[in-house]
């Protein structure tokens, strides 16, 4: 077994951590080492520490970046600063318009995680599908690396036998994922192997120099319900469960991404699968979406699905916005979609056992029994949205849903029991 610690640019970042997530160092340090949490941090861009995996609380990652449509760098920015100020704890730069490298650096200005998926640049810079080849592939990614991306998406499971299980089980969307596509559209325009999984050995010395995290990302992803039980999604997981294991004797610390459209009955023998095979790697998921039709809420969607996720295993949710499926997030859009993933990660938090994020439960039921408003706000995941909604009302002790006919007034009053967590008599 690979002892992460010679990972590790930084011991205290692992003290730090244990810090962070209440956790015995020497519990992270052995988790770390087993592959079951990673610290996605590039030595050559300081920022805070993060922990993904088990035991730590679930983290939610934001998706930024232009399109060839809508390239406006200032756009993103706003995003991506909305997205922390919201609770992200990580960020990806998904842009495919304008000047990719430096919007990648603007974005990695931000004093946390960063990730990208440097298939998209190399697309753009080739000009199309069919003229990328491993040399260019692998020089974006060191390019990345080199910038200080801290953790990297790379389809490295869509090779010719995920390929051939396409052609042999149909599915009505195909594909989805843009880097599973344009991995597809390579090996079919020049009938050769996707170099990422060909050439994984070399991928993990360039990512190992760096000390930069893997995401194997999901090419397969099914993009809607109907596809959620088709090979290609299993194969590729077999495939990621081989990588998993390969990259982890090769001194690369692993995340795993998973499936995006799955009824919520799949989604439990889905991620304990994932988990089986990747031998327990941190579990990255969009989602699940648990229903196709709901355009403009499938933020909500997303959050129930990371929450049941999370009861299975998962660690890492990818936020969704209201505008996925429709276009290009705005500012707004990446805010609501932020607070509902990072509600499904309390969420996740507490079905853990995590005794923070049961504390704070404990807090909330005390403050409403008092009515102690302001305590009520402050326990709240987004204070000033409760604050604003109590507030547009006259103030009072209650609240103007129910005013004099208060219950939790009424029946404090009635047995004179301010605190009721001390089990006192009336």
């Amino acid at each position: 077994m690979v002892n992460y610690r010679d990972y590790l640019p930084d011991t205290s970042l692992v003290k730090a951590i244990a810090e962070a997530e209440s956790l015995d160092k020497d519990r992270i340090f052995r988790l770390i080492q087993s592959g079951r949490v990673v610290i996605p941090h590039n030595p050559r861009r300081p920022h805070p520490p993060c922990a993904i995996g088990e035991g730590c609380r679930v983290k939610v990652n934001v998706n930024v970046g232009t399109s060839q449509d809508l390239c406006d760098p200032t756009l993103e920015k706003e995003k991506a600063q909305a997205a922390i100020l919201n609770g992200a704890h990580t960020l990806m730069d998904l842009s495919t318009g304008g000047d990719i490298p430096a919007i990648r650096r603007m974005i990695l200005s931000n004093k946390v995680p960063v990730g990208t998926v440097p298939i998209y640049e190399a697309v753009r810079r080739a000009g199309s599908v069919r003229d990328v080849d491993a040399d260019l592939i692998f020089q974006v990614i060191r390019e990345h690396c080199r910038d200080g991306v801290d953790f990297l998406t790379l389809h490295c499971g869509v090779n010719r036998d995920v390929f051939r299980s396409l052609q042999e089980d149909p599915r009505r969307m195909g594909v989805v994922s843009r880097g599973g596509a344009f991995h597809i559209a390579m090996m079919a325009a020049r009938e050769e192997e996707n170099p990422l999984w060909s050439e994984f050995d070399y991928l993990c010395e360039i990512l190992a120099e760096y000390s930069v995290v893997i995401s194997l990302g999901d090419g397969m992803r099914p993009g809607c319900h109907e596809d959620a039980s088709r090979e290609a999604k299993t194969v590729e997981y077999l495939n990621l469960g081989r990588l998993a294991r390969k990259s982890q004797s090769l001194g690369v610390p692993r995340m795993i991404e998973g499936p995006g459209h799955m009824p919520l009955e799949q989604i439990g023998y889905n991620v304990r699968m994932i988990k089986e095979l990747t031998n327990h790697a941190p579990l990255y998921l969009l989602g699940p979406l648990v229903t196709d039709i709901a355009s403009g809420y499938d933020h909500v969607v997303g959050a129930i699905g990371g929450a049941i996720a999370c009861k299975h295993g998962a660690n890492f949710l990818c936020m969704v916005s209201p505008s996925e499926h429709l276009a290009l997030p705005r500012v707004h859009d990446i805010v609501e979609g932020t607070r509902a993933s990072v509600l499904a990660a309390h969420i996740g938090d507490l079905l853990s056992g995590r005794t923070d994020a049961k504390d704070r439960e404990l807090m909330m039921g005390k403050a409403r029994q008092e009515l102690d408003w302001e305590k009520q706000f402050n326990t709240s995941l987004f204070p000033e949205v409760a604050r604003n909604i109590h507030d547009r009302d006259p103030k009072g002790e209650t609240c103007s849903m129910c005013g004099d006919l208060c219950a939790v007034k009424m029946v404090r009053d009635l047995f004179k029991t301010p605190d009721i967590s001390r089990n006192e008599k009336c």
